[in-house]
């Protein structure tokens, strides 16, 4: 509404109004209706050197065969030159006079709507009195097209009635303005030409009770604007004016008014909840911008469009650039509905979200030719629809697809998706190629959280469901409680950083043959002020979630470092053992910023022995082998953590080239109760020999333990009998300790 305003009052929407009342008089011309009839001036007069060319005198002499005939009404729409002939003076004094109120004389000048006394050519009042003079007056737009016009004008203290009225035979009106008829057709208003009147070669009758309107079309003023017919003599408008006076009203309506009612509609069906309300509304609002105003000026109530059509068309440009902008911001580049259009939705009570990944999918589409990338997509949804029952799925990048499915018990939901995940045990086949998929699936179930929320859940354990080789995984409730924590987890590790709160621990390692002390293991630690401690694995693994490890992880090897050099500078050679992330292993220039570390602070590199595990997360296999083997060419010892379990198995023995091995505790602890573990451990050890390799067991908790390590031929020991993670002022004590204590070993 405030824009329609705007561009009213600086004349860019006027043009908008002139053409809505063109085409409305355009398509609703009609003839006039009353009985007036025109007689055009010609030059016959005298050859009065007036640019009127009739005289007083023959002006008389026509108002007197016009009264013979008894017209209604009779106006004279020419220019009275008095004071040039005495006699014709008096003659026309006595035409206007016998004919009374029935006579009006038209004054106008070259002004559309001057009103000052000293712009007309008044004649003299004792040929034409006052009372018989009407004013051709209009209020016209900003090319000079009529749009209305007052009853009567006041010059000079005195009021004249206007054109339109003195037509229409209506007088004693002041105030106010009354709208015009422009659907009259000008051209249907008969006229008898004036040589015909002189000569009387005219049907009797003709004038009878007529309005007649002596006109001097050439010298009546110039053209002026009339809707729907161009510029035509001003007295064509009024005739429509005494058209407009027949109609019930006569008012204009104030611009907020039908502004008003338009923005309402507007408002009503932005706020609308259903397609069909929607609809109606915006029906109404056409409806109040295209038809009402055409109505309400048939019973003379006229509304100006501009702020109406200026409203509409700038309402509608923005309507249309949204729906655009949404078509093309909610549509994926496969034509399917995209995770934006999900999440700008609201999910139904009861309805799970569902999000599948397909693994390998970049390597799919770069396979494919870029035609045959949507065809990828669309067949994917399409197994996916057959199989949820939905008819829409949502494509995200990377080879997401989204749904919501019904909110059965989880038990069914899990088993559901496991027969869905069946589906893709055909391969597709798109075009030419055929391909293999693999398919995982992310579950959220927390209702009552809005769908941006629920998507994004989704979408993250389908990713961790990729990323752990899981089919599907599920996000709980009290994941979703940690979630603010997490993502405030950056601030939050810089903070503990600064405070003091992160902290570095170490865990000795004992050597079997030389009886003493050789290296440490550091372990990061954090001590939350308001959480207490939080383990280890929780936040590591929040902060890979994060992308803070690598800070986390250059942060501890210069701590590590640190700890090294003093230890080393009390006397025997002591190893420093730091673990290395998996998101690590194969950045590239992982190598560079390590051995920059390490010549900064002035280390052997060999003093320092890097443990890798979890290799099941590496993305870039081939380069995570060719950063361990340029680390271990840079002399660090690269030790193989918690072999036996997951990925750590004699695959990855065979593949990465590594100096040690760590056996998980979960062997170590039994092998005193358990003769499988003892066996697996005792072959582990002599596997390692067998490859150069040394031994590391973790989980100590005993002497026997110990004992029998020792026995097996193990060659390192670490675990809470040798000693607990402590922190560097601890520990080096314990050390320094260390050389003069046996701890049962002899």
């Amino acid at each position: 509404m405030l824009i329609g305003l705007i561009c009213s009052l600086v004349f860019i929407a006027e043009p908008l109004d002139q053409i809505y009342w063109n085409v409305r008089y355009r398509l609703s011309s009609h003839a006039i209706s009353q009985p007036v009839i025109v007689i055009p001036l010609d030059n016959q007069g005298s050859g009065s050197t007036k640019s009127s060319g009739w005289t007083t005198m023959e002006q008389a002499r026509l108002l007197e065969l016009v009264r013979r005939q008894v017209p209604r009404k009779v106006v004279l729409d020419a220019r009275v030159d008095t004071g040039q002939s005495i006699w014709g003076d008096r003659a026309l004094a006595r035409a206007i006079g016998e004919l009374g109120d029935d006579f009006s004389l038209v004054l106008r000048n070259n002004s559309v709507d001057a009103d000052s006394h000293g712009e007309f050519l008044f004649p003299a009042s004792s040929v034409v009195p006052r009372s018989r003079i009407a004013i051709s007056k209009w209020n016209a737009n900003f090319i000079d097209f009529a749009t209305t016009a007052p009853y009567a004008v006041r010059i000079d203290g005195k009021s004249y009635p206007t054109v339109g009225p003195a037509v229409a035979g209506i007088r004693g009106r002041e105030g106010g303005v009354y709208v015009p008829d422009f659907s009259l057709d000008p051209d249907s208003v008969p006229q008898l030409p004036v040589s015909k009147l002189l000569n009387g070669k005219f049907a009797p009758g003709l004038l009878t009770g007529r309005t007649v309107v002596i006109s001097d079309f050439g010298t009546a003023g110039r053209p002026i604007g009339y809707f729907g017919h161009g510029r035509t003599p001003d007295i064509a408008l009024a005739f429509a004016g005494s058209e407009g006076l027949r109609r019930p009203f006569a008012i204009v309506l104030p611009r907020l008014v039908l502004l008003g009612l338009l923005a309402v509609c507007l408002a009503l069906a932005a706020n609308a909840r259903s397609r069909r309300e929607k609809a109606l509304f915006y029906i109404a609002a056409c409806a109040v911008t295209f038809v009402l105003p055409a109505i309400l000026v048939e019973f003379g109530i006229l509304s100006f469009t501009d702020q109406l059509l200026a409203t509409m068309a700038i309402y509608g440009s923005i309507r249309l650039w949204q729906k655009w902008r949404r078509r093309v911001q909610h549509t994926s580049a496969s034509g399917l509905p995209n995770l934006l259009s999900l999440t700008s939705k609201q999910i139904e009570v009861g309805r799970d979200v569902v999000v599948a990944v397909i693994a390998r999918y970049e390597e799919i589409l770069a396979t494919l030719p870029k035609e045959l990338h949507g065809e990828c997509a669309r067949q994917i949804a399409r197994r996916l629809s057959v199989g949820s029952g939905r008819s829409e799925i949502y494509n995200g990048d990377g080879g997401h697809f989204a749904w919501t499915e019904e909110a059965r018990p989880l038990e069914m939901q899990l088993n559901h998706l496991e027969g869905l995940r069946a589906l893709f045990s055909a391969p597709l086949q798109i075009g030419e190629h055929t391909f293999d998929t693999n398919i995982h699936f992310g579950l959220d179930r927390n209702e009552g959280v809005d769908a941006l929320a629920r998507v994004n859940s989704a979408l993250a354990s389908a990713n961790e469901a990729l990323t752990s080789g899981r089919s599907i995984e599920l996000f709980e409730a009290a994941r979703l409680a940690e979630a603010p924590w997490e993502l405030s987890l950056h601030a939050r590790i810089d903070e503990g950083l600064r405070n003091g709160d992160i902290w570095l621990a170490f865990q000795p390692q004992w050597d079997f043959a030389e009886k003493r002390f050789c290296g440490a293991e550091a372990l990061i630690r954090w001590n939350h002020p308001t959480r207490g401690p939080i383990a280890p694995d929780a936040f590591i693994l929040q902060a890979e979630r994060a992308g803070r490890i690598d800070a986390l992880t250059f942060w501890v090897l210069e701590e590590a470092i640190t700890a090294a050099l003093e230890i080393n500078a009390l006397g025997p050679r002591f190893q420093m053992s730091i673990n290395l992330s998996a998101q690590m292993v194969d950045k590239p220039n992982l190598v560079s910023n390590i051995a920059e570390v390490v010549q900064r602070r002035g280390i052997d590199p060999s003093l320092l022995t890097i443990e890798v595990t979890e290799t099941s997360s590496v993305h870039n296999r081939p380069a995570a082998r060719h950063n361990l083997s340029q680390l271990r060419a840079l002399g660090f010892r690269l030790s193989i953590d918690d072999f036996g379990t997951g990925e750590a198995s004699l695959s990855y023995l065979a593949e990465l080239p590594s100096d040690e091995l760590k056996i998980d505790r979960r062997f170590v602890s039994r092998i005193t109760t358990a003769e499988r573990e003892r066996a697996i451990v005792a072959y582990t050890i002599a596997l390692a020999h067998d490859l150069h390799q040394e031994v590391v067991a973790e989980g100590i908790e005993d002497e026997a333990t110990l004992q029998l390590l020792m026995e097996l031929g193990c060659d390192y020991a670490q675990g809470y009998y040798l000693g607990k993670p402590q922190s560097f002022a601890d520990f080096i004590q314990t050390y320094r300790r260390s050389a003069d204590i046996q701890i049962g070993i002899v």
